[in-house]
């Protein structure tokens, strides 16, 4: 859908005095004596060095800024002031002719400037960059206590452990214990094999602690 143009009075306000000021520029050119395409190039120039220098004024630029801005207006407003019929355009002034002149020189220096100005160092600080922030120092005047020493923990006393039962083996008589190396002698040499623990007491038919007693003495498993 088409948006409606609705007339803005600042506009048209802007457009008519922009129009005004490029006819008065160009007849006071064509006076000092630009004829032709160069007569229509000095309102140009004019009203672009007031506008780069009025853009450099808005974004904080350095103070030469001011200077061209200045200049540039001076130049609008004389030539209108001096096409008002104060001026007599058939027979212009020396210094006039001489003014308009040396003015694209002049533009052209003030034009330079304002593009290759460096940036103020009073830009502020870069978006990425945070103030640092202020160091405080803090100063008691009372003295803190010290912190109580924890108190020792004093280790649980271990009961002594109850003595263990001592078993007392039986005594074996030395006949006893004969009888049965004599019967560990006899398996072997027809077995090939030591006898065991178990074989023992079921020869010997004893009971176990004095067969565990004579195993003992005699070494078996």
């Amino acid at each position: 859908m088409a948006r409606s143009i609705r007339p803005d009075a600042v506009l048209i306000q802007a457009v008519i005095a922009g129009a005004l000021s490029f006819a008065h520029l160009h007849d006071l050119a064509a006076a000092a004596g630009q004829s032709g395409w160069k007569a229509w190039a000095y309102p140009v120039s004019v009203d672009l060095l007031l506008v780069a220098a009025w853009r450099r004024l808005r974004a904080g630029r350095d103070r030469s800024s001011w200077t061209w801005f200045t200049i540039a207006l001076t130049a609008s407003l004389g030539a209108n002031v001096a096409t008002a019929g104060l001026l007599d355009l058939h027979h212009v002034p020396a210094w006039l002719r001489i003014l308009v002149a040396g003015w694209p020189a002049l533009a052209f220096l003030g034009g330079t400037l304002l593009v290759h100005a460096p940036a103020p160092v009073t830009a502020g600080l870069e978006h990425d960059e945070e103030p640092a922030a202020p160091e405080v120092e803090m100063h008691r005047t009372d003295t803190p206590e010290p912190a109580p020493a924890p108190a020792a923990v004093s280790a649980p006393e271990l009961s002594p452990a109850p003595p263990k039962p001592t078993t007392h083996a039986p005594a074996v008589p030395p006949a006893l214990l004969d009888h049965a190396r004599s019967i560990a002698d006899a398996h072997h040499s027809t077995t090939g094999e030591p006898i065991t623990a178990d074989a023992l007491t079921a020869r010997l038919g004893l009971p176990a602690p004095t067969c565990q007693a004579i195993a003992a003495h005699l070494q078996l498993t």
